[in-house]
């Protein structure tokens, strides 16, 4: 039984180190290709499409007041955008805050609608509920904590329009804009910055492949109609939509130049609660979409499905077994200091134990790796203090997926047999 288990984590291990070499190519890929061609911003945007900006706010005096003036000071004709803020059963002073700068003599002549909304359905029905007056062509999504680039707009359109008909949403890169508040929310930066700048790059270059992420992004009015909305007992609507707008065969595309900063957790409480909603939302994703794996489906969509179902689950489990072969080393080697006798059932020598140690070896330095890649295409991001801090990472911050992980899935499990309802977290704003 040991050996099985060591065969079952090498395999599995050595599967993880293949993906994320595949990953990496294709991100270097992207950034080449990219540094080739020369960033050209249009002169004349009379021919981009009408947007409708939408930013659903539950509770975000501290912030909502500043994403709004980004929103507003986007560089993107102002009679193109219609701007629509759900104040979404708020209690505090949201819409006051909103109705002040609407206010304001240089914002008297833009399209900006506050709707103060009572109802169900948290940010998903928030995002219904503005749909219903949405007037432009495309949608666009940002968070009640976003800071949008100047231009993210503008490079989020400029890519829809390379191929209007096929591509049925585009999303950009999210930054963490509190990053030097403390070590986790520098680890949440590094975090961030290797999944926007390896995962989706590589994603996108070598399989035409993206999924929307909760804030800058943009989607056709008339294809999120026809979906019928967010689904609004998904507790991570932007994947649950991704496998809709993929099934309907058409492409999430990533433009790489629109960027947006958002707020990250500061505090470990608030961070694990936003955590295990979002493990659990994707859990949930997989088990709904599980089926298209046994159906004619698109093939983009069983490989979307496929990574989520290693990552979540095959790789999980991987990790965990790992993890405990190592605590159970240690514990016997303590003990055997006291009792000479004892011996572990997990004997490192031999040539299975030798391919375990070279393969966690190895995924460790792919870990240290595909962090500083990202570091490296990102201006300002890679110094030693970073480098530092993506070595020390595997073994604090990446640990606490496991933890994430296994209390998500034992959640979800309860609330199936308990026929409990899966509460919508909304993520702690900092002042």
């Amino acid at each position: 039984m040991a050996d099985f288990l060591l065969v079952f984590c090498i395999i599995s291990i050595w599967i993880a180190v293949f993906q994320s070499i595949i990953m990496m190519i294709g991100a270097i890929r992207f950034v080449w290709r990219q540094s080739q061609t020369p960033l050209v911003l249009p002169a004349d945007m009379e021919d981009f499409p009408t947007v409708t900006v939408i930013v659903p706010a539950h509770n975000e005096e501290l912030v909502i007041a500043a994403t709004a003036r980004h929103v507003l000071h986007l560089n993107y004709p102002a009679h193109k955008i219609q701007f629509i803020v759900v104040a979404d059963n708020c209690t505090d002073d949201t819409a006051g805050r909103l109705k002040a700068l609407k206010a304001q003599p240089e914002y008297w002549h833009r399209d900006f609608f506050i709707m103060e909304r009572t109802g169900t359905g948290g940010k998903s029905g928030a995002l219904n509920d503005a749909l219903k007056h949405a007037a432009g062509e495309w949608v666009c999504i940002f968070d009640a904590d976003a800071a949008p680039e100047k231009n993210s707009l503008l490079f989020l359109v400029q890519k829809a329009m390379e191929e209007p008909e096929l591509y049925g949403a585009v999303f950009g890169r999210n930054k963490a804009r509190n990053r030097e508040q403390n070590f986790l929310s520098r680890c949440i930066n590094l975090e961030l910055v290797t999944m926007q700048r390896v995962l989706h790059t590589g994603m996108w270059e070598l399989f035409k492949l993206g999924t929307i992420p909760g804030t800058n992004f943009i989607i056709k009015t008339s294809l999120i109609k026809e979906i019928g909305g967010w689904d609004e007992q998904a507790l991570t609507e932007d994947t649950a939509i991704s496998f809709e707008i993929l099934s309907r065969g058409q492409l999430i595309a990533l433009a790489s130049q629109a960027e947006a900063y958002q707020q990250e957790p500061e505090q470990l409480s608030v961070y694990m609660k936003q955590r295990e909603r979002w493990a659990k939302g994707n859990y949930q994703v997989v088990l709904d979409n599980f089926h298209h794996l046994f159906r004619p489906s698109s093939w983009r969509i069983k490989l979307h499905l496929l990574y989520f179902m290693a990552s979540y689950f095959w790789f999980l489990v991987t990790i965990v077994i790992s993890d405990l072969i190592i605590m159970v080393n240690v514990i016997y080697w303590v003990m055997a200091l006291f009792k000479p006798e004892l011996t572990s059932p997990f004997h490192f020598a031999g040539d299975v134990y030798v391919y375990l140690i070279i393969a966690w070896a190895l995924m460790y330095y792919l870990y240290v790796l595909q962090i500083n890649l990202a570091l490296a295409s990102d201006i300002g991001q890679s110094n030693i203090r970073n480098f530092i801090l993506s070595c020390i990472t595997y073994f604090t911050y990446a640990q606490l997926f496991l933890v994430i992980s296994v209390r998500a899935s034992y959640n979800m499990i309860m609330d199936k047999i308990m026929h409990r309802e899966s509460k919508w977290y909304k993520t702690q704003r900092f002042d």
